[in-house]
């Protein structure tokens, strides 16, 4: 057993939409480096069951849960659910998200609010169960001489580089991930006294299903390479990677930052040449 196995062996970690893209990717990492997981879904149980099996075949642990995490109380019951199975919590990683394209002008009520329910609410929902268990296992050790330095909790949010780009025919979705970072900043401050650690990962272009269009078409890809100063789209690895960082306890001074996973996209490589 290598010692990167090691780094999170025995934590419970709850990665909301895990059913596929980057937060399949990130369940299966976590699972990777010893974390029992629970792999959320919202209304694809075979998908869900798909980043099961994946975390099966590397000898880790899961469970299936779903919950819209936009609705407080099928959250509060994968919370529940997360505890009766494994007894505790060490990590929430918010990923659930979507998006409902429209231009601003035709844009309905419906579109604007089933994004910010989702990917701004549930991001509170979900943060405010998970601060809450941590604060209340905490004070349930038996051990009270136990002052460990170290984080009693760790949250990740999931963003994305919207967060500062603005983004034409997106507003809802930009709208919704500008919100998570002021989010983010702002229960970071407030959760650090009891030593609760926040953080956000804001992703670039990365190659799941939600963009398949781009990715899959050679003229297309070409003009979104012109965004990346790195030249090369993401993998779900490799925010899976980041998030691992920010939840083990390698990072553990790291308190209230959003760490890009972009390629330089938030370079602004139209100024390359200078304008």
């Amino acid at each position: 057993m290598s010692d990167s196995f090691l780094r999170l062996k025995d934590q419970v970690a709850i990665v909301t939409g895990s059913s596929s893209g980057i937060g399949r990717a990130c369940a299966i990492h976590l699972a990777s480096l010893g974390a029992k997981v629970v792999v959320n879904y919202s209304s694809n149980a075979e998908e869900g069951r798909k980043t099961m099996e994946e975390i099966e075949k590397i000898g880790g642990t899961a469970i299936l849960v779903k919950a819209d995490v936009s609705r407080e109380e099928e959250v509060k019951a994968m919370f529940n659910k997360t505890i009766n199975e494994y007894g505790k919590l060490d990590i929430l990683i918010s990923n659930a998200g979507l998006q409902k394209d429209a231009a601003f002008l035709d844009m309905t009520l419906e579109e604007w609010q089933k994004v910010i329910d989702v990917n701004l609410t549930g991001q509170f929902l979900c943060c405010r169960e998970a601060a809450r268990q941590f604060v209340a296992q905490e004070k349930n050790k038996a051990d009270v001489l136990d002052h460990s330095e170290l984080s009693i909790g760790k949250i990740v949010l999931m963003s994305s580089v919207h967060d500062i780009i603005p983004w034409a025919g997106h507003v809802n979705y930009a709208a919704s991930k500008g919100g998570v970072m002021m989010f983010m900043k702002s229960i970071s401050q407030e959760l650090a006294p009891h030593k609760i650690r926040v953080n956000s990962v804001s992703p670039g272009a990365i190659k799941t299903t939600i963009n398949k269009e781009v990715w899959s078409d050679p003229e297309k890809y070409k003009s979104l390479l012109q965004l990346i100063p790195y030249k090369r789209i993401g993998t779900p690895q490799d925010v899976a990677k980041a998030v691992a960082w920010l939840s083990s306890d390698e990072s553990d001074y790291v308190n209230g930052e959003t760490l890009y996973i972009d390629g330089g996209m938030t370079l602004y490589p139209e100024f390359a040449d200078n304008g």
